[in-house]
């Protein structure tokens, strides 16, 4: 009985055994008409065992340069495309560069604090206005949502102030949307978000009947 530990290392793994066997025999192939046939056959078969290459862009690019992984590069055939290099394969990819941006209100989040800093760039009064008690509620929302709690809004009336560098100012805070209206609108959300849980409800109800 022949075990894994015994067999050469699988170099991709996700083809299986045969797979690799098959590379193997093909690299072993003389004639190089043939050693093409047969290099074409294993990029079929490695398909039809990884269909869900198929939804990658250029999956069978993808196919061939796992052909030659497969082969540690030692497979000498016409492939269809550029035959990779060892060395490109085993580069580092380049450090990412985050954007950096300082929030001062985690809770209202990136667009809010952009939007509130680029309302200096309307002119439009009624525009402003519109702006100034629609955000207001919107801020009061996320609040509420990020505490659990109530708010005052003297508290948002502050804070839109500030992020939008004294563009918007309230002058009558009270106005803005109740809490109780408020939480009652973020509490229906929630339940039409969870319907698994009306399912559970209405098989434990039919189990009853």
């Amino acid at each position: 009985m022949e075990y894994n530990t015994t067999r050469g290392k699988l170099i991709l793994p996700e083809y299986g055994r045969n797979v690799q066997n098959m590379i193997s025999h093909a690299m072993e192939i003389v004639d190089r008409k043939e050693r093409n046939r047969a290099s074409i056959a294993i990029i079929e078969v490695m398909g039809q065992l990884n269909p869900h290459l198929r939804d990658v862009d250029d999956y069978r690019h993808k196919l061939w340069t796992h052909l030659f992984v497969m082969s540690d590069f030692k497979l000498d055939v016409d492939s269809p495309y550029e035959i990779p290099l060892p060395e490109a394969l085993m580069e580092k990819p380049q450090i990412m560069v985050y954007p950096k941006g300082e929030i001062r209100f985690g809770h209202y989040g990136k667009y809010t604090q952009q939007i509130l800093t680029d309302s200096a760039l309307i002119t439009d009064p009624k525009e402003k206005e519109y702006l100034k008690n629609s955000m207001a509620n919107f801020m009061k929302k996320l609040y509420l949502a990020h505490n659990n709690d109530a708010v005052e809004n003297n508290v948002i009336a502050d804070h839109l102030k500030d992020l939008s560098k004294g563009e918007l100012v309230l002058e009558n805070p009270d106005e803005l949307v109740s809490t109780s209206t408020l939480l009652r609108e973020m509490g229906m959300n929630k339940k039409f978000n969870k319907p698994s849980n009306f399912k559970h409800k209405q098989k434990k109800k039919f189990i009853k009947k």
